[in-house]
């Protein structure tokens, strides 16, 4: 039986690759993608959800949950992402009328998945702050949750100690990673070793089906911020990774049990992922945090995932 998914994205080229492959893996049943400001603004990132699966147009669509407004964050990606968010490619999208709040589409579906759904954070962590604020009883009810953020000893990529998701709205960010919940920590230490260089492009699906079409749409533009604004070669597909930890956790070793806050308030360390790490420690552990990947394995399965299902 496919895997029950929710995906809370702010796409974000990374992101539209990351949705396009969970919606390709036989392994995983989306049932919800919500959207949150973080690379693109809050109001753009609930547009490009509507672009990224109307592109794909799967066979059945997940719901769509729309990211709150009332909370701007610090900064965005569209130097990486284009003046849309994908790549400047103007996509057409037709409006969906009455669209819910991502807070009430993730609630809504944590209740009805019975504890059978993974929750894959591939943005800044505010929904998923927001639905457990308001209803803690629901983080109970959620067989895992994924987040694709934060470093242990690797360089920041927003600061010289922050990675961007968690920078973003690190309140939110140390709330969550406190729950009492089941939780797996994705961070760049892990997640930047999957680069892909241009051989990406003669494995993806042909241009004559959906998905290839739009993701040779929207990779060109990653391929050229990468390389003027970080001097490389290759594009990061971190989303991509966090979704094959879900699909195939078997290509993943984890710290069990590693004791992670957030630092809230620093001038110089503001986002950073903190790990008591002492002989004798003092915080209670809340998390499995990844700290190696076949990488691989996990590039063969994203070539499988993308190229599955296609038109």
């Amino acid at each position: 039986m496919a895997r029950k998914v929710i995906l809370d994205v702010d796409p974000g080229i990374d992101d539209a690759v990351a949705i396009a492959l969970a919606l390709g893996l036989p392994e995983l049943d989306v049932v919800a993608v919500t959207a949150t400001g973080g690379s693109v603004p809050a109001a753009m990132a609930t547009t490009n959800v509507q672009k990224v699966i109307e592109q794909i147009d799967p066979l059945r669509w997940p719901r769509i949950g729309a990211a709150p407004l009332d909370n701007p964050l610090p900064l965005d990606e569209l130097h990486m992402n284009g003046a849309d968010g994908l790549g400047a490619t103007e996509i057409p999208v037709a409006g969906l009328a009455n669209l819910h709040t991502a807070e009430k589409v993730l609630a809504d579906e944590i209740r009805s998945a019975n504890g059978m759904v993974t929750l894959i954070a591939l943005g800044p962590l505010t929904n998923i702050a927001r639905v457990f604020q308001r209803e803690s009883s629901l983080a109970g009810q959620v067989g895992r949750l994924i987040v694709a953020g934060g470093c242990v000893t690797a360089p920041g990529n927003v600061s010289p100690s922050a990675e961007f998701n968690i920078y973003c709205d690190p309140l939110s960010a140390r709330y969550v990673l406190r729950l009492p919940m089941t939780k797996t920590l994705l961070p760049l230490d892990v997640t930047d070793r999957l680069l892909w260089g241009f051989d990406l492009f003669d494995q993806l699906p042909s241009e004559e089906t959906r998905t290839g079409k739009f993701l040779r749409k929207i990779l060109p533009f990653a391929y050229r911020a990468h390389r003027q604004r970080l001097g490389l070669e290759e594009i990061y597909l971190r989303g991509a990774a966090a979704v094959i930890a879900a699909s195939n956790p078997e290509y993943f070793q984890y710290e069990e049990e590693a004791a992670c806050d957030v630092e809230v308030e620093g001038e110089l360390t503001m986002g950073a992922t903190v790990f008591d790490r002492r002989q004798v420690r003092e915080w209670r552990p809340n998390t499995d945090l990844a700290i190696e990947m076949d990488v691989a394995a996990v590039r063969e399965r994203i070539v499988s995932g993308l190229t599955a299902n296609v038109d």
